[in-house]
């Protein structure tokens, strides 16, 4: 009987990491709020944590290794010492290149409109039918981004079923009173995002997350140069949407997430490829210049 019991505990175990397709470090700042009681920051954060890693956002089983690395930092503006809360979230995701060691950010983006009501001992309802609870659909929106924009990487357009759940969190927030969700208010926000995302217009941006990690990055252990050249070859993909939509929303968020990476990349390549990456880079993403400018100084 001892023995069954142990195997049915081993099985929820193993049923339980494979429900699991986030794998979130969540981190609640608050160094603008003078209150003792720092307690209500700690439960929220476990909430949060738990709400993220131990829901199924994909249609996969992934094993615990596969699991998306993210990062969700949330910095507390203001409290009115019960259950409002404005915020900020800076919200980020990584995924591992093939045959290394190294991990690639594949997602980094601020929401500047992360306002939410909490009380400790709340129940985290969510679902995807309905608005319950700005908190949990704020979180539920960017588990979908961070899920779809992590297929992306791997299949061209594998994100389009995560990207439409987005929309559909986005539709059911349209009553909220919470800024972010519609899309009157600016046109850098959750709505946008995911109306960028699903337009065929921006088609080639998403078509440059594949071919950037997976025909770049992942080959680039194996064949250095065939790597660089898939790399190099999305510019001109990313200049032309520049020209059609310029300073638009997705082609910031690929960049704000991956200039660095390119400078480091495309610094080893030949001078002639260094300059002509400059002046794309410089064209495309001008709010990333002077670190474009390394590409011209690199031996």
């Amino acid at each position: 009987m001892k023995k069954l019991l142990f195997l049915f505990a081993g099985l929820l175990l193993t049923s339980s990491l494979y429900a699991q397709d986030l794998n979130t470090r969540v981190q609640i700042l608050s160094p603008q709020i003078q209150n003792p009681n720092q307690r209500i920051f700690t439960v929220l954060e476990t909430s949060i944590r738990d709400f993220l890693n131990n829901r199924k956002w994909s249609a996969n089983s992934l094993q615990a290794q596969e699991r998306i690395d993210c990062n969700v930092i949330i910095t507390v503006t203001n409290w009115d010492g019960s259950g409002s809360f404005k915020a900020e979230a800076q919200i980020q995701s990584s995924r591992p290149v093939y045959g290394t060691s190294y991990n690639t950010t594949v997602l980094n983006i601020n929401d500047k409109d992360f306002d939410f009501n909490y009380s400790e001992g709340q129940p985290m309802d969510y679902t995807d039918q309905s608005y319950t609870t700005n908190l949990t659909s704020l979180l539920a929106f960017y588990a979908y981004i961070i899920t779809g924009i992590d297929y992306d990487t791997f299949a061209k357009n594998g994100g389009t079923p995560y990207f439409n759940r987005a929309q559909l969190v986005v539709n059911n927030a349209q009553n909220a009173p919470n800024k972010g969700w519609k899309a009157f208010e600016n046109l850098r926000n959750r709505f946008w995002l995911v109306e960028n995302l699903l337009s065929r217009t921006y088609a080639p941006v998403r078509e440059s997350y594949y071919e950037y990690h997976r025909e770049g990055l992942d080959v680039m252990a194996g064949n250095k140069q065939k790597g660089e050249k898939a790399i190099q070859g999305i510019l001109p993909k990313l200049q032309k949407i520049d020209k059609q939509k310029q300073g638009s929303m997705l082609p910031q968020l690929f960049f704000t997430a991956k200039a660095d990476e390119m400078v480091q990349i495309l610094s080893t390549s030949s001078p002639q490829d260094r300059i002509k990456a400059y002046n794309l880079l410089a064209e495309i993403d001008p709010a990333n210049v002077s670190k474009y400018d390394a590409l011209k100084k690199a031996k």
